[in-house]
């Protein structure tokens, strides 16, 4: 492949997600073209505050279960930091990433930058970062292949597009989930080399520890929306989250940041006309502002604070170096004024 085929290429790639960014766009106001921004602001005013409360203690626990990618990764690459450290790594990688879209990118760069601070090496940042999205994706594609048992084929059958898109997902996850189980087996304890830096094929035990993980985050994120949704649609759990996950990963393959519009066009197209689509969609805006916003702020305030805290600390530490190398200063002038003396 030559290099301006590849250039076209990362242009393609990079540019899919404004396309489909406004494809979504313009499918979410064909579906509230009938309902107005006050009818939608009612929706999330109706949400009962038991149900809110239910989502962010939902939240929260996804969020530490997201920690817990950063501590299997941790372990996978040999390195030790304290749990306080990869929870702060964790948590704040992925609700920068969640946010901002391109997780390698955005939250590849504040691992990078936690991670070499606490003696991690560039290449085993790397290599957590690969075993993360690994971790991620064995879980979604898990749920995926489950969830397109559960959710009934007549939700789709308004949008052939979306029936044949959801064929095709089902059909890489599953491919995609017993590709790598039969790695790990046929290749156990083996390595591979990409460029400069060698990845270990992690074990059987390992890749259903991932799955296991990946499960759980889905599933805690689904519970964030369900609380959300309950007061206005009686969904089974089963269902919702294979509508949720299938959602979920067309979102994140549509490399729009947070899946932004994708997320919740398949979910008004999936749900049947008689339901109110303007609370369905008020869910949707309170579900994105306790997943999303609220630990971007929560974590990144945890995160200003360690800053402060490390930068008084190191301020602390110049300060003493520069009172000791005064009183070194000091001594060798009185041993040097002594010796004269003696002369």
């Amino acid at each position: 492949m030559s290099a301006k085929t590849k250039r076209l290429i990362k242009k393609i790639i990079s540019y899919s997600g404004i396309f489909f960014f406004v494809l979504a766009a313009g499918m979410l106001w064909w579906q509230l073209r009938g309902y107005s921004l006050s009818d939608i602001a009612h929706a999330i005013l109706d949400i009962p505050l038991r149900n809110l409360i239910m989502a962010c203690v939902a939240c929260f626990a996804g969020y530490v279960a997201l920690s817990l990618y950063d501590y299997l990764a941790l372990h996978y690459v040999g390195g030790r930091v304290t749990w306080w450290k990869w929870m702060l790594a964790g948590m704040l990688g992925f609700a920068i990433s969640n946010n901002a879209g391109h997780a390698v990118v955005s939250g590849g760069a504040i691992r990078y930058r936690l991670y070499t601070r606490w003696r991690i090496r560039g290449g085993d940042i790397l290599k957590m970062l690969t075993i993360s999205g690994f971790t991620y994706f064995l879980g979604a594609s898990a749920i995926v292949v489950i969830g397109y048992f559960l959710v009934p084929r007549e939700m789709f059958d308004n949008s052939v597009g979306l029936s044949m898109g959801l064929n095709t997902l089902f059909i890489f996850c599953a491919a995609m989930l017993l590709t790598y189980f039969a790695v790990t087996v046929i290749f156990h304890k083996k390595s591979i080399k990409i460029g400069q830096i060698k990845f270990q094929i992690p074990s059987t035990r390992m890749a259903l520890t991932q799955t296991i993980l990946g499960i759980t985050d889905s599933v805690l994120a689904g519970l964030v929306l369900y609380f959300c949704m309950i007061p206005f649609v009686n969904i089974p759990f089963g269902i919702f989250i294979g509508l949720f996950v299938i959602a979920q990963t067309t979102g994140v393959f549509s490399q729009v940041p947070g899946g932004i519009g994708v997320f919740e066009t398949v979910f008004l197209m999936a749900l049947p006309d008689t339901i109110d689509k303007a609370n369905i969609f008020g869910a949707l805006l309170a579900y994105r502002i306790i997943y999303y916003v609220l630990p971007l702020i929560g974590v990144g305030g945890l995160f200003f604070i360690y800053e402060r805290w490390l930068r008084a600390r190191m301020k602390r530490w110049l300060n003493e170096a520069k009172e000791k190398t005064n009183e070194i200063r000091t001594k060798i002038k009185h041993i040097k004024s002594d010796i004269k003396n003696r002369k």
